[in-house]
This record gives structure tokens, C-alpha cells and sequence, in this order.
């Protein structure tokens, strides 16, 4: 279908916005451009952006059960920042293999524990993207105050981290291998078990980031294919969502009622467009999920 009603918040011309996630206590989005190493707040109630800067790669954002701290996926390290003093306050995890591979995608699991992905650094020093070659990715996930576990290796590019409405089931992603796996998962130890096939093959673009919603569906965000797929629990496709996009990144929902559609987007060289790498969002009928926060 095509969406008339998405609406540009925030045009920040980003090289590949990501990490999307809606504050509530803040009412506030956060969101990154992983090139630049800029870290954006967009503040529903003024409309007005924050924007910062550190010195590697941001590439999620993930709330605590602080409302005052966030959880910065940079490159090499995952960090504890405090909204208020905007200063790194503590460390979680250095990533040993930085810079030759990075952290990507991360959420939070019904337990409150952390998962994230890793890839192949293709992030320059000038800020310019280069082509992943080789499959270095890995699935972890984290506890802070204790070493991450490896669950699954050989990715290109670790991507989609997701979570069923009961939390029994995990979705899990290749963007390079244009797949989309889910697992069966203990929403109490923070298990995973498994891995099957859930998505693959889709002919548009690549899988990107993703949210749930309260239904079980699971939103894709479509890189190079200008569409975010609306997936059922079975796996057959419930709707297309056109953009007028070429690369749509993550997603994640917000409001009072959660309805709000937010997603991300990175800059495409071929089709120069001023709203392109920006932040976005969409009136839906349907209700999505909080994310949500780290047990710190």
C-alpha cells in the first residue's frame, strides 16, 4: 500500500540514520547517524533536535530502568550516558575485534537483558561507507557487570533484534544473506533456542532493523528496496508499506498509544533527495510495543 500520511520530524541529513527509539518518560526520540558518530534527540512537545557527537561510530540506543541514562552501542564499546550531564558515565563492554569489526543492531529482551549484533567494520575514518566482505558477525548478548555470551556466528551483517508479544519467540537477522530467523526463547532466563528460517528472499532491498507490534507482527525496514514489510507470526506478508524512500533503516513505535510508526533512514548517493537520512513517522491502526529498558 501506498502511505500517504509519513511525515519528515526531523530533516538532520544523516549518512545512515539508525537505532530509533522512543522515550517515554521524555517524551523524546533518540536516534543516531552511525557514520558521523552523532547521537540525535527529537523532542515531541517543542519539535526542537539535540544533536551529539563521540568519537566512533553510535549505532543504537537502548533505555535503562533510569529514565535520566540511556545505553550508547558505539563501534567498539557499549557505554552508559547520562541525558542530563550528556557525559559517559560507565562502560558495559569493549568489543576486542574493534576496529576491524563493529557493533550494529541492539534492543532489550522481555528480561531486561541486552542483545546486540556485530559486523564487519565498514565505516571509514573520513565517515565514508565501504562494501562488508567478509562474514564476521556474531549474536550476544549482555549483562552488565558480566562477560557478553555468543549464541550464534558467520553473520554479515547482525541485524533485526525482536521479540513475540508473549516473548517466547526471538527474531534475529542477516541483512547479507536476506534473511530473517527467529528462535524459541525463555523470557524469564533470556535463553535462546533454535534457529529457523522465519523470512527470506523478499525481491526488495535487504532487512534492516525491526519492531513488533501487539498483534505479533514484525515491521522490516527494507534497505535499497523503499519499503517497510509488515510480516505475520506464520511469515506470510500482511502488507507493504510504500516510503518514498530507497533506504528505510529501523523502526520503532511511540505516542500515548503507541501507534506512531518512527523510522530512520540512510542517504542514497543515486537519488539526492534533502529529506533522505532523516527522521520519520506514520500514523498506524495498530498498537506496537514499548521497548524495553535495561536492568542496570
Amino acid at each position: 500500500m501506498t502511505v500517504a500520511g509519513i511525515r519528515c520530524l526531523a530533516s538532520t541529513q544523516d549518512v545512515c540514520g539508525e537505532g530509533c527509539v522512543w522515550h517515554p518518560q521524555q517524551n523524546a526520540i533518540f536516534w543516531t547517524d552511525i557514520n558521523r558518530g552523532l547521537l540525535h534527540c527529537y523532542s515531541l512537545g517543542t519539535g526542537e533536535v539535540e544533536t551529539w557527537h563521540f568519537d566512533q561510530p553510535v549505532t543504537a540506543v537502548v533505555l535503562t530502568t533510569y529514565d535520566a541514562v540511556l545505553v550508547l552501542i558505539l563501534g567498539g564499546a557499549i557505554v552508559v550516558w547520562h541525558t542530563r550531564t550528556h557525559r559517559i558515565i560507565d562502560v558495559l563492554f569493549r568489543l576486542p575485534e574493534w576496529p576491524a569489526v563493529r557493533c550494529n543492531d541492539a534492543r532489550v529482551d522481555p528480561a531486561g537483558v541486552l542483545w546486540f549484533g556485530t559486523m564487519q567494520n565498514n565505516v571509514q575514518d573520513d565517515g565514508t561507507t565501504s562494501d562488508v566482505t567478509e562474514w564476521r558477525g556474531a549474536l550476544y548478548s549482555l549483562i552488565p557487570g558480566a562477560e557478553p555470551r555468543q549464541w550464534h556466528s558467520g553473520f554479515g551483517i547482525t541485524n533485526t533484534l525482536a521479540w513475540s508479544p508473549n516473548g517466547e519467540t526471538m527474531y534475529f537477522g542477516d541483512t547479507l544473506a536476506n534473511c530473517l530467523y527467529r528462535g524459541s526463547f525463555d523470557p524469564v532466563s533470556s535463553h535462546l533456542e533454535g534457529r529457523e528460517v522465519f523470512f527470506a528472499g523478499f525481491p526488495r532491498g535487504l532487512p534492516d532493523g525491526s519492531t513488533m507490534d501487539a498483534e505479533g507482527h514484525l515491521w522490516n525496514c527494507r534497505y535499497g528496496g523503499s519499503c517497510i514489510v509488515r510480516i505475520a507470526p506464520d511469515g506470510s506478508i500482511a502488507d507493504i508499506l510504500e516510503t518514498p524512500l530507497n533506504n528505510p533503516t529501523t523502526c520503532a513505535f511511540a505516542s500515548t498509544d503507541v501507534s506512531t510508526l518512527l523510522f530512520t533512514s540512510a542517504a542514497d548517493a543515486t537519488q539526492p533527495n534533502q529529506t533522505e537520512g532523516s527522521l520519520y513517522a506514520l500514523q498506524t491502526s495498530v498498537r506496537g510495543l514499548l521497548s524495553t529498558p535495561l536492568r542496570l
